[in-house]
C-alpha cells in the first residue's frame, strides 16, 4: 500500500510568497497535501532574487521552503489569468496568501469573492498586523515585526548593540499558527460543512509565543531587556565559556542544581544558603554567574558535557549549523534529505518535523521552476484543452514552465 498522509486528498492553492506562506504551503505539502503555487508571471516569488546563494538558476532561499509543491506562474493583471485563477479556487480546499490586507479584493480574488463561489473553502491570510486594527494596511517583513513585537527588545546583550534574531522567527512563526488556524478550520468544516477565513497576524502570533516574556514584564512591574543567552526566572540558564568552547547549560530545578554542584566539585556553593532556592540563584545572578564562570574554563567543553550528562543536567555544545547539519541525531530523524533538483542538481534540505506512529511525512519532490507545471495544472485541475493551453501560454498569460531562466 502507498503511504498514508495526513493531509492526503487537501487541494491548496497557495498564493503566498517570500518566507511565512511558503514555510506553511511547504510543510502541508510534506503532509500530503496537493499544493498549486500561483505566482506572477516574473519574477515569481519574491523569495526566487533572494541571493546569492543561487545553486544553478534558482536562488537556495526559494529551494529550501518550496519543496514538493507544482508551480503555475500567471499574469494576475489580465483577465484570463484572474479567471484561471477563481476556476482553481472554485476547486479547492484551502487558500493561503499572504499580501498586504486589499491585495487580493482588488484582484476578484479576496475572501467574500472566494467564499462565495466556494462556501466550504478556508482561506489563510497571514499579514504583518491582522485584516483589522489601525494598523492593518501597513507594510510588513520579518524584521520590523521582531522590532514592533518587543522580540529585539530582549534579543543579545545588556551591553551589546541592537540584535536581531538569528532566524526568521516572526514569518516562521506565523507560518505555524496558519497551519494550525486552517486545521481547525477543518475541523470545524468537518461538524457544520462550512469553510472560513483564518486571519493571521505576525504581531499576535510573536505576543502569543512570548507569553512568558509577558508573563514577566506583568509580574513584576519591569520592562525586560535583553540578557544574552540567560533566562529572567532560572539560573543557572545560560551559555558559559569553557576552556576550548561554548555550552549551554539548563538547571531548572532544586534537584538538578544538587546534581550540577556535584558536576562542578564544589560543596560550599552547594552548601551556600544564597543558592539554595531558585529564587535566591534568581536574585543572587551576578554572583553565582561569575562563578560558574571561572569553574567551566577549567576544562574543555567535552569534559563537562560528559560530566554533565552523567548527572543528567541538561547541556549542549553551543552548534553552528554545520554541526547540526552533520548530527547523527538530525540524520537519524530524516531532517536533512537529499532531493533532485531538474537544474541544482541534487541539493540538501530540511526535513518534516512531526513523526507519526501510522501515518507520515515526507519531501517528494524538489522546490518548483517557475510555471513548472502550468500545463499538467490547466489540463487536469480545470480540464483546459491543448489547443488552448498553448494560446494562454502564446499570450503570456500563463508562463512556459519549460523556459531556460538564469540566474541573476
Amino acid at each position: 500500500m502507498p503511504p498514508s498522509f495526513p493531509l492526503d486528498g487537501l487541494k491548496v492553492i497557495d498564493f503566498s510568497h517570500a518566507l511565512a506562506g511558503p514555510y506553511c504551503t511547504m510543510l502541508m505539502a510534506a503532509y500530503g497535501a496537493d499544493v498549486v503555487k500561483v505566482e506572477g508571471i516574473e519574477p515569481g516569488d519574491i523569495g526566487r532574487t533572494w541571493g546569492p546563494p543561487f545553486i544553478g538558476p534558482e536562488g537556495s532561499f526559494f529551494l529550501g521552503l518550496n519543496s514538493g509543491k507544482q508551480a503555475l506562474a500567471v499574469d494576475l493583471k489580465h483577465p484570463e489569468g484572474i479567471d484561471l485563477c477563481r476556476r482553481l479556487v472554485e476547486g479547492a480546499d484551502i487558500v493561503i496568501e499572504n499580501f498586504r490586507p486589499g491585495t487580493m479584493e482588488r484582484l476578484g480574488l479576496g475572501y467574500a469573492a472566494a467564499a462565495a463561489v466556494n462556501p466550504r473553502l478556508i482561506y489563510c491570510s497571514i499579514s504583518g498586523y491582522g485584516q483589522t486594527g489601525p494598523r492593518r494596511d501597513d507594510p510588513a517583513m520579518d524584521l520590523i515585526l521582531q522590532a514592533a513585537s518587543g522580540l529585539i527588545s530582549v534579543t543579545g546583550s545588556a551591553d551589546g548593540a541592537t540584535v536581531r534574531c538569528g532566524h526568521s522567527v516572526a514569518d516562521v512563526t506565523a507560518g505555524m499558527f496558519g497551519l494550525i488556524g486552517i486545521l481547525m478550520a477543518l475541523r470545524t468544516r468537518s461538524e457544520t460543512g462550512r469553510g472560513q477565513q483564518v486571519d493571521i497576524s505576525m504581531l499576535d502570533g510573536m505576543i502569543s509565543v512570548m507569553a512568558s516574556n509577558f508573563a514577566n514584564l506583568f509580574g513584576s512591574g519591569r520592562v525586560p531587556g535583553p540578557m544574552g543567552t540567560a533566562f529572567a526566572t532560572i539560573v543557572p540558564y545560560a551559555c558559559f565559556p569553557t576552556a576550548d568552547r561554548d555550552i549551554a547549560i539548563a538547571v531548572a530545578s532544586d534537584k538538578l542544581w544538587r546534581s550540577f554542584c556535584e558536576v562542578m566539585e564544589r560543596p560550599d556553593i552547594a552548601a551556600d544558603p544564597g543558592f539554595a532556592t531558585n529564587a535566591l540563584r534568581v536574585e543572587h545572578r551576578g554572583v553565582l554567574e561569575s562563578m560558574i564562570t571561572d569553574i567551566f574554563r577549567t576544562r574543555t567543553a567535552p569534559e563537562w558535557l560528559a560530566a554533565l550528562a552523567s548527572r543528567g543536567v541538561p547541556c549542549a555544545p553551543v552548534n553552528s549549523l554545520a554541526d547540526v547539519a552533520a548530527d547523527p541525531q538530525a540524520a537519524a530523524r530524516s531532517m536533512f534529505p537529499v532531493i533532485d533538483h531538474p537544474t541544482a542538481g541534487p541539493i540538501r534540505i530540511t526535513g518534516a518535523p512531526i513523526k507519526f506512529s501510522e501515518s507520515t511525512g515526507e519531501i517528494r519532490s524538489p522546490a518548483p521552476r517557475l510555471g513548472e507545471h502550468a500545463r499538467t495544472i490547466l489540463r487536469d485541475r480545470l480540464g483546459v484543452a491543448p489547443a488552448d493551453i498553448e494560446r494562454l501560454i502564446a499570450a503570456g498569460v500563463v508562463a512556459d514552465g519549460m523556459a531556460d531562466r538564469h540566474a541573476p
